[in-house]
């Protein structure tokens, strides 16, 4: 299970990681990653006595959306369940403060455990090696 303090519970902090993150999409899911959610003071924390602030430093925090379009109550849990699991696993990767939100398409409900973990683990790597909002592309130079 992940634990408490790195869960997603609210709307706006969804919201945020969607809205200001970078996407990275793949046949099973779609990522979303806030490098930054918590450093740019875009959740209102009331103090640093929160269970997300650990020694000053917040922890990376994950949320998870599976419609219904991917199954039925028990194939939609599955699913969370194993993409929870593989998460948690890889929050220690994530830069302190992010806020990631992995969004299940409807392919997630028929898809194995290592189909889950290869599209998330790629989606990772690609939003990790990405160069930050702001700075020049790659190709900049053709």
């Amino acid at each position: 299970m992940l634990p408490s303090e790195n869960r997603l519970r609210r709307r706006q902090d969804f919201a945020t990681a969607v809205k200001r993150g970078r996407r990275a999409g793949r046949p099973l899911l779609v990522v979303h990653l806030n490098r930054d959610g918590e450093a740019k003071g875009q959740t209102d924390r009331k103090s640093d006595s929160s269970p997300h602030v650990a020694e000053g430093l917040p922890s990376a925090r994950a949320g998870f959306v599976v419609s219904k379009a991917v199954g039925p109550a028990v194939v939609r849990n599955l699913v969370k369940r194993r993409l929870r699991h593989l998460v948690r696993e890889l929050l220690p990767r994530l830069p302190a403060g992010s806020l990631i939100v992995v969004r299940a398409l409807p392919p997630a409900g028929t898809a194995s455990y290592l189909e889950l973990e290869h599209d998330l683990d790629a989606a990772l790597r690609r939003l990790l090696r990405a160069e930050p909002t702001g700075s020049a592309p790659t190709g900049a130079g053709r």
